[in-house]
Formats: C-alpha cells, structure tokens, sequence
C-alpha cells in the first residue's frame, strides 16, 4: 500500500505547483523563442492559418475521442493507489484497446468531412487537401493522450516532465527551419512532423512503464463502455469549448481578416500560457487530492480554498509583471505587427484573476462525479463567450474583446461560486477574499499606468508595484509554509553532509 499524502498542507500545494510551473515556464520560454521565429517568417497571416487548422483539428479530436484520457484517469489512478496491479494493467490494455478505435475512427471522419471542413472553416481558396493530409494528426492526437493519461494516472511525473521538455525543444528545430525555406507551404507538413514526433516520444515513454498490450475480446469492449460515458460530459464540454473558439476565429476571419485571426490568437494564447503556469498543476496534483476528501465537507472546502490561495498568491505579482512588461514583451517575443492586440491583452489579465479564483471550484463536480453538472457550468461560460465577444468586437475591436472576455470571467465566477454553494454547500473563505482585496487592487493600478504618456512614472510605478505584490505573496507563503525555515533547513543539512 502507497503511503498517504497529506491532501490539504500549503507546503504540498506550493511544492507541486512550483514543480509543474518550472517545467511550464521553461516551455513557454522556449515556445515564445519559436513564436517569434514564425511570426518573423510567416507574420500575422501565417499565424492565423496554423491557428485555424489547429482549432479545427482540436475540435475533430474532442468530438470523437470519447473523452477516454480524461475518464482513464480516474480508473488507472484508483488501481494505482491501492497498487493493485492486476486491475491497473486491465484499465491500461482497455484504454489502449478503445484508443486505437477512436484514433481510426477520428482521422477517418476528418479524411471524409475534408470538404465540409474546408468551406466551414475558410471563406477563400479551397483547403480539402490540406485537411485530407492532416487527418492522421487526429489519430496521433488520440494515442498521444491516452497514452499521456496512463503516465498521469500512474503519477510518473519525471517522464511527463521530460516529455514536456523534449516536445517543446523538437518542435522548436524541426518547424523553424521548414518555415525558413518553404514559408506558408511548410505548415501542413509541419503540424504533421510535430504530431508524429510527440506521439513517439510519448508511446516511447509509457511503453517502457507498461508494454503494449491490446485485446479485442468483449469484456474489453463492455468494460471500456463504462469509461466512455463517463467521458461523454468531457467530449461534450470539449466540443462546446473548442467549437466556440472555433465560431470565434471564422467570425474574425469573415468579418475582418486572417491577420485579425492572427492577432487574437497571438494576445489570447500569450495570456493564458502565462497563467498556465501556475494553473498547470490542477490536473495532475489538485484534482485527485480533491478527490480524495470530496465527502468530507470541512476538509474539502478546506483543500478547495487553500488550491486558490496558493494558486492566486503566485499568479499576482506574475500577472502585474506582465501587464507592465506587455509593451517590450509583445513586439520581442512575436513583432511589431502584433502591438494592436496590445490592450486585449493587458485587460485580459484581470480575467486570469477570476480563473485563479475560478477553476479549483469548478474541480468539484468532476471530483463529485457530476458531469452533467460540469457540462452545464462549461455550456454556460462557452455561450456567453461567444456572445461577448463578438459585441465586444463591433464595439471597440480587440480591445473590445479583451474587455469581453473579463466580463465573462466576472459572470462566470459568480455563476459557479453560487452553484457550488447551493449543490456542494461550499463556503468561499475569508482569507481567499482577504488575499484578493490586496492583490487585486494592486494589478488596477499597474492597468491604470499603462495610460500615462511619461516613462519614467511607468516603469518605476510598474517595477514597484511588481515589488510589492511579490513581498505580499511571498511573506504570506512563508508563514503558511514555513519556507523559510525549511530552506534554511536544507542547507544546514547539505554543508554538514559535505
């Protein structure tokens, strides 16, 4: 039996989510390094074809993959904490034998949908081709997750790390240099190289904790089942996502232009990977502790508030750096083209905010098992999405839509703490709000310098503001965590071995 780990220490939550966010960070590091090369070499347009082609992909996937990685999580980690292997190894060789089915059944839908894809997605030139030779990325898409989710399920976090890693520098020397030569015509060959890469390396990787295996007989089928209906809120609540995104990229595409799409895309996926990095760990360290204590109620409100405080206290000073950072930052990692989406951006900041404080109570109904309940909060969020933003761009452009997407987070922040209040009977604590009365006030004034015309004023104003929010967290961390201390710790230990 695997020793139990205490669920709800800040010490653990800060160690995990430091953990992820280093591996995420250096991704990001290298993915904006990549950035900036493709938006140098192809420019706004060519960012808003790949764009285009990845939503699409992403949206053909999560409709036909049954939700198999995110449902085998739940099943692979139950046999694996009570180390009963036998059943482990049955979940594994049932996941595998449903992928396989999927992964045909995906990139073949893609292959024969080709057309329709191509005249829904595009309203110039004819891109069926392109989609036929892009349909077994949907098949890799599918192995590469599930075999992701075996690695999640079986808590070997070294392997993901590494994986993370190797993803990220591959894609960097293998799609540089065919945009180099090629320019647009290289895309298509490249999002192919890039999915058979990850899928290798990924099966490399869990092949060796577990060989393949695969069976077709009955039970398999009828115990798979079992997977996919817990699936099928996942599938759905990924369908409605990626379709909005989807919706919202053809808008812009229409209505605009392709450089629009490019722009949105760039301001949209800086902002959420930075807030990725600290938000990255929900899935892999959040979610089975929450699991764990979902029918204690003191306990589980306890862990739910304590994710968001440690959650919030690292993306604060994080998001003001980046607000005051935004204007060096932006034409750096991608170019001066990409200066219009500037004010999207920095509003956008304020709705990472709301996600902090958002996204571990939306963890509740999955930790319930109350998919219909997750697929409501989802619908609602992805209809009002939808909505705003496109109001938000006939109203004020870009800017609009930045200032869209915060109402959203506003709407559905309160949505979900009322709902998870009235189902649950979970109490949002007075230190959550406590925290966020400091924190947030301090991001509204390094928004409010951002109008001022005199440098200097800025950026002392924005060095200092960044400074402050960073002392709070962290002096509020240390006492939670006793970080100090157990550094000081360590080091004894370490100078007395030696």
């Amino acid at each position: 039996m695997r020793k139990t780990v205490k669920v709800t220490g800040y010490s653990h939550i800060l160690k995990y989510t430091g953990l992820f966010s280093g591996v995420q960070g250096l991704n990001i590091l290298v993915g904006m390094i990549r950035n900036k090369f493709v938006a140098m070499i192809l420019g706004p347009e060519g960012m808003g074809l790949i764009s285009l082609f990845n939503s699409t992909l992403t949206l053909v996937s999560d409709s036909t993959n049954f939700g198999l990685s995110i449902s085998a999580i739940r099943n692979i980690s139950e046999a694996y904490e009570v180390d009963d292997q036998v059943k482990l190894r049955r979940a594994i060789v049932v996941l595998r034998t449903w992928t396989l089915l999927t992964a045909l059944l995906g990139s073949f839908l893609c292959l024969i949908l080709s057309p329709l894809l191509s005249d829904f997605t595009f309203t110039w030139g004819n891109h069926t081709l392109h989609f036929v030779l892009l349909s077994p990325i949907v098949g890799m898409m599918a192995i590469t997750a599930s075999e992701t989710a075996i690695l999640k399920g079986t808590r070997n976090l070294r392997f993901l790390a590494q994986l993370s890693i190797y993803n990220v520098f591959l894609s960097l020397l293998l799609s540089i240099p065919l945009f180099y030569f090629f320019g647009e015509a290289a895309i298509v060959p490249s999002l192919l190289i890039m999915a058979l890469v990850q899928m290798f390396l990924t099966i490399g990787y869990s092949y060796r904790c577990y060989p393949l295996y695969i069976s077709y007989k009955k039970e398999n089928y009828c115990e798979g089942l079992g997977m996919i209906r817990l699936g099928i809120a996942y599938v759905l609540a990924g369908i409605l996502g990626s379709g909005a995104d989807f919706l919202i990229r053809t808008y812009l595409n229409t209505e605009s232009s392709l450089d629009t799409v490019g722009l949105y895309n760039a301001g949209y996926m800086m902002t959420i990977t930075y807030a990725s990095t600290v938000l990255i760990a929900m899935e892999t360290d959040y979610f089975p502790r929450l699991s764990a204590v979902i029918h204690q109620q003191f306990t589980m409100n306890q862990t739910v508030n304590r994710q968001i405080e440690v959650s919030f206290l690292l993306l604060a000073p994080i998001s003001i750096f980046f607000v005051v950072s935004l204007p060096v930052l932006l034409p750096l990692l991608y170019s001066g083209k990409f200066l219009p989406v500037l004010g999207m951006m920095q509003i956008m900041v304020f709705a990472m905010y709301l996600r902090a404080l958002r996204l571990p109570i939306e963890y509740l109904p999955l930790a319930k098992g109350h998919s219909r309940s997750y697929l409501f909060l989802e619908a609602v969020y992805d209809v009002f999405w939808v909505i705003f933003v496109i109001i938000g761009f006939q109203w004020k452009g870009l800017t609009g839509i930045g200032i869209a997407i915060f109402a959203v987070g506003i709407l559905d922040f309160i949505l979900v703490l009322v709902y998870a209040h009235l189902k649950y009977a979970y109490r949002l604590s007075f230190t959550v709000c406590k925290y966020f009365l400091w924190q947030f006030p301090l991001c509204v004034m390094a928004y409010v310098l951002t109008f001022t015309t005199v440098c200097w004023i800025y950026w002392i104003g924005g060095f200092l503001l960044s400074i402050i929010s960073m002392l709070v967290s962290v002096n509020i961390l240390r006492k939670k965590t006793h970080l100090w201390s157990t550094l000081v710790n360590k080091m004894k230990e370490k100078f007395y071995h030696e």
